[in-house]
């Protein structure tokens, strides 16, 4: 484990029990990590948000690391993870918190921003911007023109990644969490069927490109969860994909709660035009974008990462 990394407390929140790392005193900052991570990815911003006078929250979601991992597929729609939320700030007694998300975390915390602001203080939101809500359902666009090797695509289909993910978990994660295994412009040149990220695709290579994002102690714990909880639960919050966009219908796509979104220039997941088609959607948004950084931004670039963090939060919501 991290040297500075707290050790897990449990929570019942919602019904399950919940895995929660917590440092320091003074306002409450909730971070939420995404696909597939775990509260361990926030390892190098608690102790700076801590020694900055905040009291930095880090649990590990529904269906990760030491938290409950529920079974059924509509246990992980998002309505029931912004209720997890809510209740880990009733368990905590919080009445409200800053909140910081990462991939499927700042996916959460987008909605949670749409359906229930009055829980937000302010929101840091990393690599994945706000997408308003289409008139299509997204699956079926992502069937169309991606195709059914795109990994949000398989995931629907069939339990493949589940059991492919979970047979080598030390190699996944040697695979997924490099830094430098391309550019946007390198991306971009590539020919449209070479853009199709197929994570299955990926396992079948022997090495990766980039460098190891993980030292031998990171991945571990990586590994250790992994290997215990396995990945259907993380997968699952993919499989309600479509029924999140039903469900939202008539919801004003309009975030008023005041953001800092910080992207990352290489990071294929997302292209620059997402980003520019959030600012007239989110009426209170301050954007930084890091050079030479991959979608694993808070690992790839702590430093930088925690600057900007600080420095947000000390003008908008000071500790003291």
């Amino acid at each position: 484990m991290h040297s500075k990394f707290p050790e897990p407390y449990s929570t019942e929140t919602n019904g399950i029990r919940m895995a929660v790392h917590e440092l320091g005193s003074g306002p409450a900052i909730v971070l939420l990590h995404g696909f597939p991570e775990l509260a361990y990815s926030w390892r190098h911003q608690l102790p700076a948000l801590a020694g900055a006078g905040y009291r930095a929250i880090a649990p590990d979601q529904r269906g990760y690391g030491g938290s409950d991992i529920p079974v059924r597929v509509e246990d992980y729609r998002v309505q029931t993870l912004i209720d997890d939320v809510s209740g880990l700030l009733a368990a905590l007694s919080i009445e409200q918190a800053v909140f910081i998300g990462h991939d499927w975390g700042a996916l959460v915390l987008w909605y949670m921003a749409l359906l229930r602001p009055e829980k937000m203080r302010g929101l840091i939101n990393l690599n994945i911007p706000f997408q308003p809500r289409l008139p299509v359902d997204p699956m079926v666009l992502a069937r169309e023109r991606l195709g059914d090797d795109f990994y949000i695509v398989n995931f629907q289909d069939s339990d493949e990644a589940d059991r492919r993910f979970a047979a080598d978990v030390p190699h996944f994660f040697n695979i997924m969490m490099r830094r430098g295994q391309t550019t946007r412009e390198r991306f971009d040149a590539l020919p449209k069927e070479k853009q199709i990220l197929s994570l299955l695709a990926a396992m079948e290579r022997e090495e990766s490109g980039g460098v190891a994002l993980l030292d031998e102690d990171e991945l571990k714990v990586y590994v250790d969860a992994f290997s215990a909880g396995g990945f259907t639960g993380p997968i699952n919050w993919y499989r309600n994909w479509s029924y999140n966009w039903a469900s939202t219908e008539g919801v004003v796509q309009r975030i008023s709660v005041p953001t800092l979104f910080i992207g990352a220039v290489d990071d294929v997941i997302i292209a620059p035009q997402h980003i520019e088609a959030m600012k007239p959607q989110v009426a209170d948004l301050e954007i930084h974008m890091l050079e030479d950084c991959g979608h694993w931004t808070q690992q790839e670039k702590p430093g930088e990462v925690n600057t900007l963090i600080l420095d947000w939060l000390s003008r908008r919501f000071p500790a003291s």
